[in-house]
């Protein structure tokens, strides 16, 4: 062992109590250090031959990156749709580091118990039923890649193949039909070799972002009894629209389709009476795509994914190798994910589930809603600025009153949007939405207050171009 390596094992204490210390210093400092900032590159150094120990490296990290950081577990970053930490989250992190468990299989230990113990809360929260199964993974992009990947081998099935054995070369061209899809639709059927061309953006209704229905089923129809998949919306990125799921589902009765939900953030809305009506028909779904690190405020990377076809996530994603063992009736889940090694992402949203449970988690959401609804306020009263969509639940979606379109329009917003970040007190993202060029703030953060709303919009309106 060498000398730095046995200096921190025999020290183990003062190197956890030095980094809760830091850790504790970076929390207190949320309310007031730069939530965002421009970064001049750092030279990077070599690697060192012998190590410095942990005490070295800590305030060598201090003085060249920590400062640099954002602070997205604040309560004012309103990028992204990113949620903070709570408590009882960010203590479970640091504990699934420190069991450092591999919860791919069951042979050693009783981490995939516990996660499937989370699963099943998870269902309850969202009003899912016992049909649904499930498994973490580690954010949206890989719960809508698992969705699509299973209904890509549904869509096999129906053409007499199963394309985890035959390829993706016997199966053909996939149509993947959806009205406002995210990027990570297009990103996922890359990777799944369908194409982003497989996806078809279809009609939305007017002033919305929820696909017309008519349309849809014109496509389905058109597609004479083709089977294919259809990518339904709960709660979309610019103004948290929702497809009508039920109606959706309903067509399944007359066409062949694979219905996948990306409910990424949208499925939360479940928990505020005032909005619940917004998921009628989630259980409609064959796979459902929900991020934990968004509104649960988990820690990054969590997210999971659900479908009513474990038995075509056994086949896309089992794992054969004598030492970890065949599926069985309760399958490890090294067999229904992407991955074989994985960290136990679960326990900080078990830890957040008991400590807080269904009140709390709702709390955060309701809170959320009327933080949103205030800062739309503040854009309607405003005469410098102009709403672009109604907001619907957590995301105000505006622009400077008057802006250009086009390359000018871009231009104002993005100017904009640095001047925002570089005056520190808050962090809104760039988008582009129904032809125009805007400014998106997404409120997602347990720890937001009034206040922090009142601050960010002061910084939006200090922002404004002379």
């Amino acid at each position: 062992m060498t000398p730095a390596l046995a200096q921190d094992q025999a020290g183990i204490a003062g190197v956890l109590e030095h980094t809760l210390q830091d850790a504790l210093r970076v929390i207190a400092s949320l309310d007031t250090r730069a939530v965002a900032c421009a970064t001049a590159p750092q030279a990077p150094q070599a690697l060192s031959r012998t190590g410095t120990g942990f005490a070295s490296a800590l305030a060598d990290f201090n003085a060249r990156y920590a400062a640099g950081f954002a602070a997205s577990a604040g309560p004012r970053y309103l990028g992204f749709v990113t949620g903070g930490a709570t408590p009882a989250a960010l203590a479970a992190d640091w504990l699934v580091s420190c069991y450092d468990q591999n919860p791919t299989s069951g042979i050693d230990g009783s981490a995939p118990d516990l996660e499937r113990e989370t699963l099943a809360q998870l269902r309850e929260l969202f009003g899912l039923d016992n049909g649904f199964s499930g498994a973490f993974v580690t954010g949206a992009t890989l719960s809508n890649f698992v969705g699509l990947a299973l209904g890509r081998e549904w869509v096999g099935e129906h053409r007499g193949l199963q394309v985890s054995e035959s390829g993706i070369a016997a199966l053909g061209a996939v149509h993947i039909l959806s009205g406002a899809p995210h990027s990570s639709i297009f990103k996922a059927a890359s990777m799944l070799g369908l194409g982003r061309q497989a996806v078809e953006t279809l009609p939305l209704l007017a002033g919305r972002e929820a696909v017309d229905i008519a349309a849809l089923e014109a496509r389905l129809a058109g597609l004479q009894g083709e089977a294919c998949i259809v990518v339904a919306n709960a709660g979309t990125v610019n103004s948290v629209d929702f497809d009508d799921l039920a109606a959706i589902g309903a067509l399944r009765e007359r066409y062949p389709f694979w219905l996948h939900i990306d409910a990424a953030f949208g499925a939360f809305a479940a928990l505020a009476p005032a909005a619940a009506d917004r998921v009628n028909g989630l259980s409609e779904a064959d796979s459902i795509c929900i991020d934990l690190h968004k509104w649960l405020n988990v820690p990054y990377d969590a997210a999971v994914q659900f479908t009513r076809r474990q038995d075509l996530q056994l086949r896309v994603f089992r794992n054969s190798a004598a030492y970890l063992g065949a599926p069985g009736a309760t399958p490890d889940f090294v067999h229904l994910t992407p991955e074989n090694s994985r960290r136990l992402r679960a326990l900080p949203t078990w830890f957040a589930l008991r400590a807080y449970g269904r009140d709390g988690v709702r709390d955060i959401v309701e809170r959320c809603i009327r933080h949103a609804q205030r800062l739309a306020a503040h854009i309607d009263a405003s005469p410098d600025f102009v709403a672009l969509a109604p907001t619907r639940l957590n995301v105000v979606c505006f622009t400077l009153r008057d802006n250009a379109e086009g390359a000018a329009g871009e231009a104002k917003v993005q100017s904009f949007v640095m001047r925002v970040r570089d005056a520190g007190e808050a962090f809104v993202t760039p988008t582009f939405h129904h032809g125009r060029w805007g400014v998106r703030a997404a409120f997602s953060n347990w720890r937001t207050r009034d206040e922090d709303v009142e601050r960010v919009w002061l910084a939006l309106k200090a922002a404004l171009p002379d």
